[in-house]
């Protein structure tokens, strides 16, 4: 295994070097905060060549978007820092001691490490879920999403046996979090709308969707008067919520719910999951080598600098910090936090450099906002709830503003455009190779 190390007097006179693990919001925003520092070298590795607007998945996945429209290659949005490298790898171990990341073929020196590797999902030990009731949290998940929900839809127009057939628009999204309230609010947007008028043997508004979610309200983290708009409007849409719901089983054909006492079999061929998340393996990396304090779902336990105690050079952004520094609970995982944690860390690193001591972060909510449907979503500004209409607005125009590069803002922008006008998605492609495995069951 190649190493590349550098003698302590080498240390002394060369850059600063950075190693970045992750190239989503976190690892992004702090390698364009430390671009063009010239005292700073800066390498950012991730297993993906782009950055992916995670926030818009849910887009992809009910056919809104393509997606490209909301990727970005890292290569091309970092181009212009030429203290930046850009490498398509992973990172298998850290060496805290020899301040050193483990790649497959090689080791990588750093003098300060920022690890953002975020989450996946978390089935609660129900792994085998996995397979029939995919989650939300990359391109190939929204396209495996997106292929099952348009061939739900196909297999019912050509199915003769009623019960069958409503199995093929019955969908079901577990959870009522953000994402799975948007995720519905789409299928609902998407049957009683988009494809009202496309097929012949099936009416698709009779289509049924059940959002399931285990406590009292939809977006439990939104205040109480805002999950109550949120739950109407989705109604609206023809989607059935059942809170206080937990779910039992999921098959190929139905999914077993328990309220209660009591206990629900819902038959259905396709099951979306966006209930819960855990930790990328990098938490467990750092608890064995860096001896971080790991949290019940694998998030790393930082320090008001988001350092990770007893490693004053290793700093965890992102989802992937649990930071419990400011308030009762820890910061949600959302991309303004990962945003802000990661310029901040870039600021901290100037600021030793500069033999000043740092300030701890403080993150400055920008609030929190959920899109239902066309012309419905909620904003929650903490010191201003809105609802409807005007939430709708705020809610475009802040995904456009946060998309990373200018012809994603403007191909998003013209793709909504057409979409508000028109009711018609512009990616419904269900690949060969899912027509194929669907045909041999």
């Amino acid at each position: 295994m190649e190493q590349l190390v550098t003698s302590n007097a080498d240390r002394n006179s060369a850059p600063h070097r950075v190693v970045i693990v992750g190239g989503g919001f976190g690892g992004l925003y702090a390698a364009k905060a430390l671009g063009r520092s010239k005292q700073i070298e800066i390498t950012l590795i991730d297993k993906r060549n782009f950055h992916l607007f995670q926030p818009l998945l849910y887009q992809v996945a009910t056919g809104k978007l393509a997606p490209g429209d909301i990727s970005s290659p890292l290569r091309a949005i970092l181009s212009h820092y030429r203290n930046v490298k850009v490498l398509m790898d992973e990172v298998i171990d850290i060496k805290p001691e020899q301040h050193q990341v483990v790649l497959p073929t090689r080791t990588l020196p750093y003098d300060t490490l920022i690890v953002a590797t975020g989450v996946s999902h978390h089935y609660f030990g129900q792994d085998q879920w996995a397979e029939v009731a995919p989650g939300l949290k990359t391109v190939e998940d929204a396209i495996e999403m997106r292929r099952r929900i348009f061939r739900a839809f196909e297999f019912a127009e050509k199915e003769t046996d009623p019960e069958k057939r409503q199995a093929w628009l019955t969908f079901v999204v577990v959870g009522a979090g953000p994402t799975g309230v948007e995720l519905a609010g789409a299928l609902g947007d998407l049957a009683h709308h988009a494809l009202k008028h496309d097929f012949r043997s099936i009416d698709t508004r009779e289509t049924r969707i059940f959002l399931l979610e285990g406590v009292d309200r939809v977006l439990p983290p939104y205040p109480p008067d805002l999950s109550a708009v949120a739950a109407k409007s989705l109604e609206d849409l023809g989607v059935t919520v059942q809170t206080q719901s937990l779910v039992t089983g999921i098959t190929e054909d139905a999914v077993t719910v328990r309220q209660g006492e009591q206990t629900e079999t819902i038959p259905t061929k396709t099951v979306l999951w966006a209930a819960g998340v855990r930790a990328s393996g990098m938490g467990k990396v750092l608890a064995e080598r860096a001896g971080a304090t790991l949290d019940r779902v694998g998030r790393v336990i930082v320090n008001p600098d988001l350092s990770v105690p007893g490693q004053p050079d290793i700093f965890v952004v992102g989802d992937l910090a649990n930071y419990a520094h400011q308030g009762d609970q820890p910061l949600p995982g959302i991309a303004p936090v990962a945003m802000q944690e990661g310029a901040y860390v870039a600021k901290l690193i100037r600021r030793r450099l500069r033999g000043q001591e740092p300030l701890p972060f403080h993150y400055s909510n920008v609030g929190s906002l959920a899109v239902i449907g066309q012309n419905a979503a909620v904003v929650n500004l903490g010191w201003l709830k809105l609802s409807g209409f005007i939430a709708w607005l705020i809610w475009v125009f802040a995904h456009i503003y946060y998309l990373i590069e200018f012809d994603n803002k403007l191909i998003v922008m013209i793709q909504w455009f057409w979409n508000y006008f028109s009711r018609k998605g512009g990616s419904r492609l269900i690949t060969q190779e899912e027509v194929t495995l669907v045909h041999s069951e």
